[in-house]
């Protein structure tokens, strides 16, 4: 069984007086890791699956003495798919005002029912984590440096969701499975969207744009929406994990792109089902965008589960300068260039380093990349 780095963050949390809320996309191992923090306890567990109709009717707006009853002989509370349950944050609130003493764990697949449930009953009651597929700092602690070296172009391809890791030889089907059962579900059954096809062409699209600027309107010709609607289409699956956005970064030159995003997937095999394309890189054209896609995601997902308070960006100006990756914190840019090829050592665009002094400037490769998405550089 793989560790998970979040459990360790969990653990810090833990007896605090407050919920602990682990959300994130569908299949990645949530239930998995409250077995994690069953197995390492030493107090009294109460595990309450919420798929099951009757845990269901027992957490809808229960009495404070019901809840004290039903855990009268547990101390830590591990309650799975809580977005199943409806106003689940005040079951949650009561649970933790009246038993302070109890540890509340709770899991959802779907940031967009659970966030809007639970975030004004439990203000100031709860902390918050989102669990990603496996990170590449979690593969490479498990299987090793060398190994997970091999194996990138395997990642690349079909990404780390737990059940494509552990049972090679199946990621095709496991990645169709996935894509065509699992993960809009929350969007279809929680939100209005009327024509799911829709969804599926919108991904298609954007699919194709990794690494690229884009734009609700070009979208919305496209598809036949407006670009409102584009945009919440986008929001939702943001908030399903199935995408994230970076901002382009402005702040003293007059031709940067000051309002521009870029789109990225939360794992290269979904994009790559998503197309039905899973060609060796040897015979594809979009190898520049899967590797940043993939540096950007384990980026994203090592700063999640190291408590990063700094902002991640992109750069680019109109007459196309760019820098593919900053992130800024503690007064200094961090500026990153992905390259593919380890022979191809391009140099940070002077408009960069003359308006912003205050930087740092480093080339991601397959040599060095273990370094940059475990966070050394």
């Amino acid at each position: 069984m793989i560790e998970r780095l979040l459990k360790k963050q969990i653990n810090k949390r833990l007896w605090r007086g407050k919920v602990i809320i682990i959300v994130g996309p569908r299949q990645v191992g949530k239930t998995t890791l409250l077995r994690m923090l069953t197995k390492d306890s030493d107090r009294r567990v109460l595990v309450w699956n919420c798929d099951e109709p009757d845990v269901r009717r027992k957490l809808t707006e229960p009495s404070s003495t019901a809840l004290g009853a039903e855990t009268s002989e547990a101390d830590l509370i591990l309650i799975d798919e809580a977005q199943r349950v409806q106003n689940i944050g005040i079951t949650l609130k009561l649970l933790v005002d009246n038993f302070p003493d109890k540890q509340v764990v709770v899991t959802g697949s779907s940031a967009i029912e659970l966030s809007n449930s639970i975030n004004e009953p439990l203000t100031g009651r709860k902390y918050e984590y989102v669990m990603f597929p496996f990170s590449a700092e979690e593969l490479i602690r498990e299987f090793g440096a060398t190994d997970e070296r091999r194996l990138l172009e395997r990642r690349l391809l079909y990404g780390s969701y737990p059940e494509v890791v552990n049972h090679p030889g199946e990621e095709r089907e496991t990645l169709t499975n996935l894509v065509s059962s699992y993960l809009y579900k929350d969007i279809f059954s929680f939100q209005d969207v009327r024509k799911p096809e829709i969804i599926e062409q919108l991904l298609q699209a954007l699919a194709l744009q990794v690494g690229r600027e884009v734009s609700f309107n070009e979208l919305g010709r496209n598809l036949g929406l407006t670009s409102i609607t584009v945009q919440r289409y986008i929001d939702l699956l943001e908030k399903s994990y199935v995408l994230f956005h970076l901002r382009s970064f402005s702040r003293n030159v007059r031709s940067e792109l000051k309002k521009s995003r870029k789109i990225y997937f939360y794992d290269n095999g979904v994009r790559n089902a998503i197309l039905g394309d899973y060609k060796p890189l040897g015979l594809r054209n979009d190898t520049g965008a899967l590797w940043e896609n993939y540096l950007i995601s384990e980026r994203m997902k090592r700063n999640a589960y190291n408590a990063f308070y700094g902002k991640s960006h992109f750069w680019r100006t109109k007459q196309q300068q760019e820098v593919d990756y900053i992130e800024d914190y503690d007064g200094v840019l961090h500026a990153y260039e992905f390259k593919w090829s380890s022979t191809k050592q391009p140099r940070l665009t002077e408009t960069f380093a003359k308006n912003y002094p205050d930087h740092t400037f480093t080339v991601v490769n397959p040599d060095n990349y273990q370094d940059f998405v475990c966070g050394k550089i």
